[in-house]
This record gives structure tokens, sequence and C-alpha cells, in this order.
């Protein structure tokens, strides 16, 4: 089993949006028995809460359910050697994750966009603060960056 983590700060609108796309590509694949996903966060002010209600909202009239089952959590020690993967949604995030990635799997970190090849920006704005067009933007870099990442986990697989 292939485990992929996806992480931004809060594990409430990035994270659970591109975990839940990318349940459903590994699903319309037939992966499932192969490739495993999960979200964290870097902040742990949000446990156990539900992902925001506009990132829901969206998610479940583009078709992606499983957002519905993610719950905020940090990313703990553990999920280091746990995760084969560990995808962040922005640079900051990532630099947090490399402070608490012990040596030996600091090769696992990389920024979610970068790895999934996307042209143009690397990051996935955090759209917390700001109005439903900044979901809406996130979710479509999930969908895009979620199919890049799965072509090149399942290249790695083969």
């Amino acid at each position: 089993m292939f485990r992929i983590l996806l992480v931004c700060m809060g594990n409430i609108c990035r994270s659970p949006t591109a975990c839940g796309v990318m349940h459903a590509h590994i699903a319309r694949r037939q992966l499932a028995r192969l490739i495993e996903v999960d979200s964290a966060g870097t902040y742990a002010g949000h446990k156990g809460e539900k992902a925001d209600r506009r990132a829901v909202t969206l998610a479940l009239a583009r078709g992606y359910p499983h957002i519905e089952r993610v719950r905020a959590r940090r990313v703990l020690d553990q999920d280091f050697e746990r995760f084969d993967l560990i995808l962040a949604m922005d640079r900051d995030n990532l630099a947090r994750l490399q402070q608490q990635c012990p040596p030996a799997h600091q090769h696992k970190l990389h920024l979610f966009l970068a790895y999934a090849g996307q042209g143009g920006s690397d990051e996935v704005p955090d759209p917390y603060y700001g109005n439903a067009a900044g979901f809406e933007v996130v979710l479509r870099l999930c969908e895009q960056g979620s199919e890049g990442v799965l072509d090149r986990v399942v290249a790695t697989m083969a």
C-alpha cells in the first residue's frame, strides 16, 4: 500500500479538499487497494473539526463526498514514517514539515502542485479568509494536481 499525506495549515480547507478529490480519483481509477490518502495540518487549533463548510459545499456539488469524513488533525511524528509521500499545499507548510521531519524521511516532502507537475504557481492559496471564489480556485487546483500526483505515483509503482 502506497500512502499519501496531504498537508495544509489547519486541515480544514485545502488538504481536506485535496483529500476528497484524490479519494474520488483513486476510486475512479480502481486504485483503492494500492493507494491510500489522508490529510493533516501543521497547526492543531482545529483538531477534530469538520472541513470548512464552504469547502464541503463546493466539494459535494462536484461529487467529492469523502470530504465529509475528514476531521482536522495535526501532523504526528509517526506520519513521517507511515506515509510514503507527504505533500504540502504551500511553502510555509512545507518549511514547517521540514523542521519537524527526521532526516531519514525528508525525501518524502514535496509541494503538492510541484510534485503533480503543474505549471505556474506551485502553491495552493489559502482560501480561509476570502470568499467562495477562493474555494473554487482551490478545488480546481486540487482536481488538476490530484491527477498529476496519481499519474506520478502509479508510474513509480509499475
